[in-house]
């Protein structure tokens, strides 16, 4: 092992490595692989690698795998996406839609679990999630003052990073995952310098995500802040949400950039039912055309990448033939409609019933298990400075998982996977996979961590040991 101070840093974050790589490699522009950005990235390459690099070293290290509620939990997709596929009226046009979803919600959020040994790297994959952010962000501020973003009201001031026109989405979820991870780890960070430098990296990420123009981003944003100021005790919510209104203030209020198109994007999340835009009216369309596929197909949907096919059978001619994308660098073009934009209805239309039960019950089932964990603190969970769980645990990671996994339950109603950004969602399975399920299996004498590559004996202490009514990662009631 090296013997100067960072390389002792840099050898023990080494197992971690490839996990902090596909983060970094999100920065990267993705190709122009198909409509709406549907091309492989060099982040989906890597996420890949990372499969295989932890299946590589738990057979190298013999390590033990998944606890027993940790494989279910996670492999619980399986079962819908495989009877989808199987029960699809076009098998052969399903299987690229089983490895996409085998890949974002089983095998990337299994590797994250297995490759995440304490809650340094937990951490330090939260903080690298808020560097990315960090860097969206500063893309995507330079695009909207210097008018070089996507089209917006017939003006390139929508902030799009370096996801480009054909993902609007992809920069507003980066810069959100950065914001609410910098914020829980204000509320639960045990230092004082680290609580000041994430207040401050959540203070720069308001404005380049209230100029990403993304109303769904922002819905989940406030809602999965909400949740993490309401753990962390009223006096705590109250400061902070002073602070976050007066950096609103001044930053788009005070500044006054980009203030009516703000103001006019956020007058329309109130128009939905009495005059909704051409995107609203899309949206709901394709919403009622899920809702039909499933009528058809209740059990298992029509099939995974089914939904296009079977769109226009289902829609009503209220829908348009698509929606138009231009600038940031791309020239004006028509981005056909190929999903409806809510998860749950996707899966809904496109797996069924089943499909749904398995995926959003797995989900639903990390986040039950994270807020128990979270409950677990003294005082009902509200950490305060330096603050520790009732097994003298900082529960900042528990923050962090908690308020990612929320963010992406509200943003699942206004969007689904798809672009380059769909490779962020699987990390933050894996984070709250990692949370919730694997930190509370026991360490018995003699015997190694759950996950790949076993620390040594004065790394143990960082592994959260289990709460009461815990054991080997199952919550007994």
């Amino acid at each position: 092992m090296p013997g100067t101070g960072a390389g002792r840093k840099v050898w023990r974050a080494a197992p971690v490595l490839p996990l902090l790589a596909v983060v970094v490699l999100l920065a990267v522009p993705p190709p122009d692989g198909g409509p709406g950005g549907t091309g492989g990235t060099v982040a989906d390459a890597a996420s890949g690698l990372l499969v295989v690099y932890t299946a590589a070293r738990l057979l190298r290290d013999r390590a033990r795998p998944l606890s027993r509620t940790a494989a279910v939990v996670l492999g619980l997709p399986v079962l819908g996406v495989c009877a989808a596929a199987v029960a699809s009226y076009d098998p052969a046009a399903s299987l690229p839609g089983v490895v996409r979803y085998l890949q974002v919600f089983v095998l990337v959020p299994a590797a994250v679990v297995l490759l995440l040994r304490d809650r340094r790297d937990f951490r330090l994959t939260a903080w690298a999630l808020v560097g990315l952010a960090l860097a969206q962000g500063a893309v995507g501020t330079v695009q909207n003052l210097t008018g070089t973003g996507a089209s917006y009201m017939g003006e390139d001031v929508r902030a799009v990073g370096t996801f480009g026109a054909a993902d609007v989405m992809g920069m507003a979820t980066a810069v959100a995952y950065g914001l609410v991870a910098a914020v829980a780890l204000a509320l639960g960070s045990p230092g004082r310098r680290g609580r000041a430098v994430a207040l401050g990296c959540a203070a720069l990420l308001l404005f380049p995500l209230v100029v990403s123009f993304s109303r769904g981003a922002w819905i989940a944003t406030v809602a999965a802040c909400a949740l993490l100021l309401v753990l962390s005790g009223p006096l705590r919510a109250l400061r902070v949400a002073l602070v976050a209104g007066a950096a609103g203030v001044v930053l788009v209020a005070g500044l006054g950039v980009g203030s009516q198109p703000v103001t006019e994007r956020v007058a329309s999340i109130s128009q939905v039912t009495d005059a909704p835009d051409r995107s609203v009216t899309d949206r709901y369309t394709m919403w009622a055309a899920a809702v039909g596929m499933w009528r058809s197909e209740p059990l298992t949907g029509v099939g995974l990448k089914g939904f296009p096919e079977y769109r226009d059978a289902h829609a009503s001619l209220a829908l348009s033939s698509g929606s138009d994308i231009a600038g940031a660098g791309r020239d004006f073009a028509r981005q056909p409609l190929l999903s409806p934009h809510n998860m749950y209805l996707l899966i809904l239309g496109e797996q069924g019933l089943l499909g749904l039960l398995a995926l959003a019950g797995g989900w639903l089932a990390l986040l039950v298990c994270g807020l128990r964990r979270l409950r677990a603190a003294p005082d009902g969970a509200r950490p305060g400075p330096g603050s520790a769980g009732r097994w003298g645990a900082p529960v900042d990671c528990g923050l962090v998982a908690v308020g990612l996994l929320g963010w992406q339950l509200v943003d699942f109603a206004y969007a689904d996977i798809g672009g380059p950004a769909t490779v962020l969602t699987s990390l933050v399975l894996g984070l709250a996979g990692w949370w919730a399920l694997e930190p509370g299996a026991r360490i018995r004498a003699g015997d190694g961590v759950r996950g790949v590559g076993r620390p040594r004996s004065a790394e143990r202490g960082e592994v959260c040991p289990a709460p009461a009514g815990v054991e080997g990662g199952a919550v007994h009631g």
